[in-house]
């Protein structure tokens, strides 16, 4: 896990040096432990590293005789794989994970990527075929971004590092904006500031005079209807799967845990990492001390004693909340407004004191068919179906001065494309989510979080050969009995039965509406006076919004926070003042 930055230059243009200098000061949270630059005709890549994988010799960038470098961003987990298959062509000058990439790249071309089994977000500068080609992981697990600029394209592994080094002016998007205080994430390519676009999850591009002449895409899922699998079969195939992806997300040179909910994602995980490890795994688990939250660590106390694993709990709790939201809003530069940002910030900076590396659940639910909206997806709209995210959060308040359903845009095109010939509608609606809401909320939210500590974070359930085992499952595989995930839940149960799978659990919520509330009046009147906020919802009503309780208000009152503070940091580009209250009446 590292940071990457550049530019793949037009002709005749040069990469000044103070721009790179700031593209390497902004990306350092990514790599504290070190960096490089590589500077030639045609491109110029920057590199800050957090060491994982041969910590002593894997500095980047790295360089084959052809004479092509290499920076990169993640792990590739087959490495080991991959140089067996390179060695009788190459010799390898590093124990590095991520240079096979580079000699699959000289052998394979733009086609290297297909090989890869990993997260990753990688540059390589081709010299002799005067090209840059990007590539980004099928899952959209590692970020990256890119920009026209008059140097030529510049990428990096953040948008601020794009607006800090001036390559690109700071403004925002109005389309992107309604999405974000409407879904709480964005979609699409396009992000929020006006001129940065993502590279989208499975894309590899060419890059010749600063423009791209190629694309190529890699998908995350396998095409088809479901398949013919009884129980044991499904069990048994999972079992295999599971087993041979944490083998390899557990590979690394530096000390791992796992972050530990009370839910049947992270447990699975506790009980494969226990299978494969002759030590204690070390958990790390979130709970809250207000009342109004489900605070599963009970659950996950449970779990963590039966798989023998070392156990460490953090409370969150509301001081924590006001004191550092203005720093963990400024960390979400693509903002996603999912309120489990705070008790994963606050965990990986606990985590950081013991280990570099933690595996998580993520895209267990879209992998497997958690998500509650996925039964109702499932049913026509004759038998009581919904469509997903069918009202906005502020839209079904009725706050906005301009009222428009422009923001499902990007969902529904989403949903389109994902229903393809032979998908039930439950593959649909878990295809839907895998191409924004998991890469663009869930994802980013672990990435910044993580990176904002110099903690990587990897999820097992994002495998090919997981993908490949699990989604094209009947679906009576995923939901039975009224409840997802019903596969991963049998195995549980087969492995981790303290866990108890079967329970009927609450899910994990953070108590924002609870902690909101009790200080509402004055918290009212500093986010209506927020001009970024005014110039969607009128003062008056936002204010009224924060003294009234309710699940919908709760939500759109915390919305409207994180906005508030998200768009002072990353539009206006000031730092936190202080607390929540201080940072707001500050203004700026």
């Amino acid at each position: 896990m590292c940071g990457i930055a550049g530019i793949a230059l037009r002709h005749g243009e040069t990469a000044p040096a103070e721009v790179l200098a700031r593209l390497d000061a902004a990306l350092a949270h990514r790599g504290p432990d070190g960096g490089g630059q590589t500077v030639a005709a045609g491109a110029a890549l920057v590199h800050r590293r957090l060491a994982i994988i041969d910590v002593a010799g894997g500095d980047q960038p790295l360089f084959e005789p052809g004479g092509a470098a290499l920076i990169a961003n993640g792990e590739i987990y087959s490495y080991r794989e991959l140089k067996r298959d390179l060695l009788a062509d190459v010799a390898f000058a590093t124990g590095s994970d991520c240079e096979p990439a580079l000699h699959l790249y000289r052998r394979e071309g733009l086609g290297f990527a297909e090989k890869l089994r990993g997260m990753w977000a990688i540059a390589i500068h081709d010299r002799a075929a005067r090209r840059v080609v990007l590539s980004r992981d099928p899952f959209g697990i590692k970020p990256l971004y890119i920009a026209e600029t008059k140097h030529g394209l510049a990428f990096a592994s953040e948008p601020r590092a794009l607006l800090e080094a001036g390559l690109v002016a700071r403004g925002i998007d109005p389309r992107a904006r309604d999405e974000l205080v409407e879904l709480q994430f964005t979609t699409g390519a396009e992000t929020i500031f006006p001129g940065i676009r993502r590279l989208l999850p499975g894309e590899t591009v060419a890059i010749e005079e600063g423009r791209i002449v190629e694309r190529r895409r890699r998908a995350a899922l396998p095409e088809g209807g479901p398949e013919a699998i009884d129980d044991a079969a499904a069990l048994a195939r999972l079992d295999a799967a599971l087993t041979e992806s944490v083998d390899l997300h557990q590979r690394s040179d530096v000390p791992y845990g796992l972050f530990l909910s009370g839910g049947v994602d992270s447990a699975a995980l506790l009980a494969l990492m226990r299978r494969l490890n002759d030590r204690p795994v070390l958990a790390f688990t979130a709970g809250f001390d207000d009342p109004s939250a489900a605070d599963e660590r009970a659950s996950a106390r449970a779990a963590a004693r039966a798989a023998g694993a070392a156990h460490e709990e953090i409370t969150v709790t509301e001081a924590d909340f006001w004191a550092h939201l203005p720093a963990i809003a400024a960390c979400m530069d693509d903002p996603a407004a999912d309120y489990a940002i705070v008790p994963t910030w606050l965990l990986a900076r606990r985590a950081r004191q013991d280990v570099k590396v933690v595996l998580a659940g993520e895209g267990g639910d879209e992998i497997f068919g958690g998500y509650g909206r996925y039964r109702a997806a499932m049913r026509p709209w004759w038998r009581g179906g919904r469509v997903m995210r069918a009202r906005g959060i502020l839209e079904r308040l009725g706050l906005r001065r301009h009222a428009t359903s422009a923001w499902r845009d990007g969902m529904e095109a989403a949903a389109a494309a994902a229903a393809s010939p032979g998908r039930t509608r439950l593959m649909v609606a878990q295809a839907t989510d895998m191409v924004d809401w998991l890469p663009n909320d869930l994802l980013a939210k672990l990435d910044r979080c993580l990176m904002a500590h110099g903690v990587e974070g990897r999820t097992p359930f994002l495998d090919p050969a997981v993908a490949a085992a699990v989604f094209r499952l009947p679906d009576a595989l995923k939901v039975r009995g009224g409840l997802g995930k019903w596969v991963l839940r049998a195995w549980l149960d087969r492995h981790l039965p303290e866990a108890r799978p079967f329970a009927r659990k609450q899910g994990f919520t953070v108590p924002v509406g609870a902690w909101i509330a009790r200080r509402g009046d004055r918290l009212g009147r500093l986010v209506a006076a927020d001009p970024a906020v005014a110039e969607l919802c009128p003062p008056d009503a936002v204010a009224a919004l924060y003294r009234k309780p309710g699940k919908h208000e709760g939500f759109a009152a915390w919305t409207l926070l994180f906005y508030a503070l998200w768009h002072r940091a990353h539009v206006r580009g000031l730092a936190p003042a202080g607390d929540v209250f201080d940072t707001l009446a500050a203004g700026g």
